[in-house]
């Protein structure tokens, strides 16, 4: 049954039954000086279908991945999603359920969430992970709380190459504590020593992998510092499907992993919805925030899942929650489940080894442009190029002729001019080799 507005008729006998005059007595409350003075200023009230023509009007004037070629990241990755992902993530029992507060009777919520933590857990090289987050920079953000915690310092190094937009939920959530974060400046063509700037005071370092500019590092000769200093390695994934051919964070001495898993079974969208990872090491397991689902047996020994960490202090004493966040990413990481499941083992290292085929064929081809030079010495599918001119005003340029260029650094550290010409390019499986050629021809049409 479609929703319908009340008649004035009902709107008289519900206020008759409350004992209030008017409308307006509802809202007495309510300061004066907070009220508006009359009706907002909108266009009045249409039909449906004259609305559903307007919104479409306005959804238009948007130039969207799926009407150009797209060879946009920093954070955010067009990837291929079979049809069998959003079907089965459709279907009522996966669509209306929610997080489980009664977790004995939503058996297979819990089992899916113990098959995403297991899959997380492997990919990262991580011996525990939860039931997800809401996305990458938050999960980053919980990461160096759970620090914080671990540690009992208040120093937080972060890298100059960890994407801006984590660093700021960092900041953000660090001014509640009084978080003491240290961060020197980008460095596009990698290079940046970390080392140094630990200290015995140190709660953690926090760097990206493949960093924001594409570029990939050993973290091991970091991770041992780290731990010199006491001190706790987390690493940020922002591509989650560059780990199905790079050494997992965990291997090389991690202590705590986060990503975005928007790269699995999610499209893109105008801010999400994303899925948070968030996996650790096991003896840190009781400060690790979120939930955490686990495999049991039932009284006839049959197999059994259980929410095993769910603090209620999370809902209930939020001033003593190792996290205020108390929910996850349900959805997104069934998507990203049945994704990877439905990829198996060899097909995720397949889709790796091809996105990192696709993005070495355009970086060959755009580095053969004259006045551009790719500044990466390593990287998955994502690199940054130096262009002769400011990278906003090529983007723009190449969205008239049908190509989203990539991501130019003014957009990411606005006001730094030495990175105005430095545009973030990222190619995935879904960019042909025409694409590719056409965006070298368009670019070098563009910086002649």
């Amino acid at each position: 049954m479609r929703y319908l507005p009340l008649t004035g008729a009902d709107r008289t006998a519900m206020l008759a039954a409350i004992g209030a005059p008017s409308v307006d007595d509802l809202f007495r409350d309510v300061p004066v000086s907070a009220r508006l003075p009359g009706p907002v200023d909108l266009p009045a009230h249409l039909g449906e279908w004259e609305v559903e023509k307007a919104i479409a009007a306005m959804a238009a004037r948007n130039r969207h991945s799926g009407d150009l070629a797209s060879f946009l990241g920093a954070g955010a990755y067009r990837h291929h999603v079979p049809a069998a992902v959003d079907h089965l993530i459709q279907r009522s029992e996966f669509l209306t359920s929610y997080t489980p507060y009664q977790p004995e009777i939503a058996q297979g919520t819990l089992q899916y969430l113990f098959e995403f933590q297991t899959q997380v857990g492997m990919l990262t090289g991580m011996e525990v992970a939860n039931a997800s987050m809401y996305d990458g920079s938050t999960a980053c953000a919980e990461a160096v709380e759970m620090a914080r915690r671990i540690t009992g310092r208040k120093r937080v190094v972060l890298s100059g190459n960890l994407h801006p937009h984590y660093a700021e939920v960092i900041r953000t959530l660090g001014a509640l504590h009084e978080t003491d974060i240290v961060q020197d400046a980008p460095r596009p063509a990698g290079g940046e020593a970390l080392v140094p700037a630990l200290d015995k005071a140190t709660a953690c370092v926090v760097v990206q992998y493949p960093d924001v500019f594409g570029n990939i590092r050993d973290l091991s000769a970091l991770a041992a510092a780290a731990q010199a200093n006491g001190a706790l390695l987390v690493v940020a994934v922002t591509e989650v499907v560059s780990l199905g051919a790079l050494v997992p964070p965990g291997a090389m001495g991690a202590d705590i992993v986060v990503g975005e898993g928007q790269g699995l079974g999610g499209g893109l969208g105008f801010g999400g919805p994303y899925l948070g990872l968030f996996a650790t090491r096991a003896k840190y397991v009781r400060q690790m925030p979120g939930r955490l689902c686990g495999e049991t047996v039932d009284a006839e020994g049959r197999r059994g899942f259980v929410l095993t960490l769910s603090t209620r202090e999370q809902h209930i004493r939020r001033e003593k929650a190792t996290s205020n966040i108390c929910t996850n990413s349900g959805l997104c990481s069934l998507a990203f489940t049945i994704h990877l499941s439905l990829l198996g083992e060899a097909g995720f290292t397949k889709l790796a080894a091809l996105n990192h085929a696709r993005a070495v064929q355009a970086a060959q081809a755009l580095a053969a442009v004259p006045g551009v030079s790719v500044l990466n010495p390593a990287f998955f599918n994502e690199f940054t190029l130096k262009l002769s001119r400011e990278a906003a005003g090529v983007v723009e340029a190449l969205v008239a002729k049908g190509i989203l260029a990539g991501v130019p650094g003014a957009r990411l550290w606005p006001g730094q001019a030495d990175l105005a010409n430095i545009l973030l390019v990222a190619v995935t499986e879904t960019n042909t080799t025409a694409e590719i050629e056409a965006f070298a021809a368009a670019l070098a049409e563009v910086l002649a």
